[in-house]
């Protein structure tokens, strides 16, 4: 791709982001557009945006791209009604910086997330937590879904605020919210 090619991209990424009223979404999960290419566009596993090789340090503009962003089988784009440009996304999408315990309407435990980029996300039955173990460190990877297969990894200190508050069913420690219960870890086996 040419430099002009990445940056009529870029433009028209940025047109159908706008298109976007107030926070809200753009309907990206409907576009079909005909035209798709690539895009020197990585975002880093800890949760840098970098074109061409610069990190893109307006917020606002990292926030615009975040609204367009879709994962497909084939990897993650950004889309417009007239073109898709695929990105490189090194682990998940966003980060998950910040954590408010609450309580729903029925009083039970409602975990609200906040990510890098600005969304809200309560954990639920459509929003759900997951932890893996990374193969090469042994260490939890928590993750949280935003919506449409988009994920955010949970950043270690909101995951230690997970651990905290962390009950114990059955041998597995875990958290309830929205009434959806999930698993974090096992516990540790009695010292005797």
């Amino acid at each position: 791709m040419t430099e002009l090619d990445s940056k009529a991209g870029l433009d028209g990424v940025i047109a159908a982001a706008k298109q976007a009223p107030g926070r809200g979404l753009p309907p990206v999960h409907l576009w079909t557009p005909a035209h798709s290419g690539e895009i020197d566009i990585v975002i880093a596993a800890d949760g840098r945006w970098i074109h061409e090789g610069a990190t893109i340090s307006r917020a606002a503009l990292v926030r615009l791209f975040s609204t367009v962003l879709r994962k497909d089988p084939d990897g993650y784009w950004l889309v417009t009604p007239v073109e898709k440009m695929k990105i490189t996304v090194e682990d998940a999408p966003f980060i998950a910086t910040a954590l408010e315990v609450g309580a729903g309407a029925d009083g039970t435990p409602v975990l609200a997330f906040t990510t890098n980029v600005g969304d809200v996300v309560e954990a639920g039955a459509d929003n759900g937590l997951r932890v893996e173990i990374d193969p090469a460190t042994q260490e939890p990877r928590p993750y949280l879904h935003v919506r449409r297969g988009l994920e955010a990894l949970i950043s270690r200190p909101v995951f230690y605020e997970l651990v905290e508050m962390a009950q114990e069913r059955d041998g597995v420690l875990g958290v309830e919210s929205g009434g959806t219960w999930f698993p974090i870890g096992r516990s540790e086996a009695p010292v005797s």
